[in-house]
């Protein structure tokens, strides 16, 4: 079982733990103080796929040096505001062949990400490869 839990701190901030033990600071308000909810469901996208690649190129010895995923999300007009479109740029860098890049990209949205899985309840998910030598 995985458990979180927030506690208020001031305005509309507050102090997150989960099963981990590690704290983070969310800001929910306009202060922009720390990062909102919505901003974390896309880090936790970004960083459940960029760990499948990883993880799938390794096994596949592909010589990469990097690896980065940016999304860029729309949302809903009316509450609640979830996201509707997101689109995830995979930047990999190294001497990696465009259909290893391919193949990990598309397990992970296909079958591993569990970020990915749940948003594509509400979200229409597309992605691009930029392969960078």
């Amino acid at each position: 079982m995985v458990e979180a839990v927030v506690d208020w701190t001031d305005k509309e901030r507050f102090i997150g733990r989960a099963s981990s033990g590690h704290a983070i600071v969310v800001d929910a308000g306009t202060d922009k103080s720390a990062n909102g909810p919505m901003e974390l469901v896309l880090v936790g996208l970004c960083s459940c796929t960029a760990d499948d690649v990883v993880t799938i190129l390794t096994k596949k010895r592909e010589p990469f040096t990097a690896v980065q995923v940016r999304a860029e999300a729309e949302r809903a007009d009316a509450p609640p505001k979830v996201y509707t479109k997101i689109r995830l740029v995979y930047r990999i860098s190294g001497k990696v062949s465009r259909k290893a890049a391919e193949d990990a990209v598309r397990l992970s949205e296909e079958k591993y990400c569990s970020v990915a899985g749940m948003l594509k309840k509400t979200a229409e998910i597309t992605y691009a490869i930029e392969l960078e030598k």
